[in-house]
């Protein structure tokens, strides 16, 4: 059955703290860095920020909505979601209930957000005991996320014939992008095909520029209506359609235990999401004039690839290799503010951000006369989510 998504909505202001490397951010605190991020997007869209009704997050955010509406002034909430769990793989979630919540007149204006001081709180690529899945893998020696998405990987590459330099096409290719986008921590460090290869590995075949940044930051974006969108400041976005899906078997995927069935192990889990997110959307990956893939793990971008139907299986690592994710000249230009890889780490949030711009036509790595974005939020676990974004 083919669900329509109630495409009546739109994203029509963004706002961003400062980005900086775990630890770097110690004057302020996190929270203030989020309410800095909220008043941000509510300036950038032409609202008063008492005019927010609504709050959305996910990846277990820290900061309550009623403390951030007291802090703001903000007379009233009526809504407020958190996607469960699923780290970045809820981000596309939020905005979707973001989405049905102004669409269903629950609410008039909503704020997405995220934040995340690595250095004010615990680090998320350091092993620390976990209730669930970690503590099987433990005795095995799997500690960290690169461990986890570096067995899928590899299968992936097993089987497909993927190579070391296809891969490198990735962090290479967002690092340039980077080099183009002010609020990239890694703007103004170039990254060489040399220097990618000199560096040591992480979780083999992930070397150190294939893991994302861990970052020091908040970003928030608002969502309202496109008839209440029209007379504010900003080309509206529209949330053309907006899914979320998980195969069968997955669970937690290689968060947990690693208990995918082996046809579908080395993937992202985005199959049955690519078949939702299109059919509502009423298009094909072929209309897609820019991306922003999900990569925590530059394998993770590959294998979306062809998740989506991007390109055919196996297609990931030449299609890459052969230059389609660069700017301007790629056939698909993807995380062109740098990604998590090179921009910031806001577990995906920031790629959101990246893909509205494009939509209005202010990215620092432009596509021309862009109107279909595309944006994919988590890895390889067991939630997955994804947005298409138009004129």
């Amino acid at each position: 059955m083919t669900v329509a998504f109630p495409s009546d909505t739109a994203i029509v202001g963004l706002g961003e703290s400062r980005y900086g490397r775990r630890g770097s951010i110690t004057e302020v605190s996190e929270f203030q860095l989020l309410c800095e991020a909220i008043a941000a997007a509510a300036e950038d869209a032409g609202l008063d920020v008492g005019e927010i009704d609504g709050f959305c997050s996910f990846a277990d955010e820290r900061h309550e909505p009623v403390r951030i509406q007291q802090t703001l002034g903000i007379p009233q909430m009526r809504f407020s979601n958190l996607v469960w769990g699923a780290a970045g793989g809820g981000c596309s979630a939020s905005v979707m209930n973001a989405a049905l919540a102004v669409h269903a007149g629950i609410c008039k204006t909503v704020v997405v957000y995220r934040s995340l001081c690595q250095g004010q709180y615990a680090r998320f690529g350091q092993y620390r005991p976990r209730p669930i899945g970690g503590s099987y893998m433990t005795p095995f020696g799997l500690l960290t996320p690169a461990q986890y998405t570096a067995l899928t990987f590899r299968r992936y590459m097993f089987e497909q014939g993927t190579t070391e330099q296809q891969l490198a096409a990735v962090p290479l290719t967002f690092r340039a992008h980077a080099q183009r986008n002010p609020r990239a921590i890694q703007f103004g460090k170039p990254l060489t095909k040399e220097e990618y290869f000199a560096a040591r590995y992480i979780a083999t075949p992930f070397r150190l520029y294939d893991c994302c940044l861990e970052t020091d930051g908040a970003c928030a974006l608002i969502v309202t209506s496109l008839e209440k969108a029209r007379d504010l400041r900003q080309k509206p976005a529209r949330i053309l359609a907006a899914a979320q899906a998980s195969n069968k078997g997955w669970g937690l995927g290689p968060v947990a235990s690693h208990n995918m069935a082996l046809e579908d192990y080395g993937t992202t889990n985005s199959r049955a999401l690519a078949e939702a997110l299109f059919a509502m959307a009423g298009i094909g990956p072929e209309d897609v004039d820019v991306a922003q893939f999900y990569d925590a793990f530059s394998g993770l971008v590959l294998m979306a690839l062809e998740d989506f139907g991007f390109v055919p299986r196996g297609g990931g690592g030449p299609f890459a290799a052969a230059g389609n994710l660069a700017w301007p000249n790629g056939t698909l230009p993807t995380n062109t503010a740098g990604g998590l890889l090179s921009e910031a780490y806001l577990h995906g949030l920031n790629l959101v951000s990246e893909g509205v711009r494009q939509i209005r036509g202010t990215s620092t790595a432009q596509v021309a006369d862009a109107e279909i974005s595309f944006v994919n939020s988590g890895g390889g676990a067991g939630h997955k989510s994804a947005l298409i974004l138009s004129r």
